[in-house]
């Protein structure tokens, strides 16, 4: 767990400080830094989804995924938990459910996530997610500097969701193959991708509700497996 409780850290530490330097921060230079942030985050998104394999496994994990989610409605239970916690946090800060909502998707969707929780878990490696802490501490301040203390906040998201792999790796390591992770990480690149049009205010994309489209991958080479389909 220990890349996990690093990951965790540098993410709290890069918020605080974002939050300090968004004090000294114009409105104006806020909404360009967002614009350059939310075309970052689109860009790394297309580079993450045009790496599958299978595109039809992607679209079908996306469209699956997304009914199931909006069958659960994650994203208004997410909002609901960055709500909750800016009456009981936040301080007066508006955006502070913005920010967590935002800063967890993020942080929790990319294939370092994954793919450094199951090294961490599997190997006792924890370098990528090293780097991916180092990645995050600094996006955190950049995020924070603009959203507010919401993104620290993410943290916790973090800790659970990568957390939850390092723990079940064990379990998983037959059917996390390569060609699994990269399509669960292809799909992941899409999900990114919504993300930054959210951030841009392109289109108002409910990216909560999409994240069990990351798992199809994985239910689907399970059943291969187990079935021999």
């Amino acid at each position: 767990m220990l890349g996990t409780v690093v990951n965790s850290i540098a993410i709290i530490l890069g918020s605080l400080l974002g939050v300090i330097i968004k004090q000294g921060i114009e409105d104006r230079y806020k909404k360009i830094v967002m614009d350059g942030i939310g075309l970052s985050v689109v860009i790394i998104g297309i580079a993450g989804g045009i790496k599958s394999e299978n595109n039809i496994l992607v679209i079908i994990s996306i469209v699956l995924g997304s009914i199931i989610g909006e069958t659960i409605d994650i994203e208004r239970k997410l909002n609901s938990l960055g709500d909750n916690m800016e009456k009981k946090l936040g301080r007066g800060d508006n955006n502070f459910s913005n920010g967590f909502v935002t800063a967890s998707l993020v942080y929790c969707v990319g294939a370092m996530a994954i793919v450094g929780a199951l090294e961490s878990g599997l190997l006792g490696n924890h370098s990528t997610l090293f780097a991916k802490s180092i990645l995050d501490g600094i996006s955190s301040i950049i995020f924070a500097s603009t959203l507010g203390i919401g993104v620290a906040f993410s943290a916790i998201a973090v800790f659970i969701y990568q957390g939850l792999i390092v723990l079940f790796a064990t379990y998983l390591k037959d059917f996390l193959t390569s060609e699994v992770i990269l399509e669960m990480s292809a799909v992941g690149g899409i999900l990114i991708m919504a993300i930054g049009l959210n951030i841009l205010d392109f289109k108002k994309i409910k990216v909560g509700n999409m994240l069990p489209a990351i798992f199809i991958p994985l239910i689907y080479y399970v059943c291969v497996f187990i079935f021999g389909l």
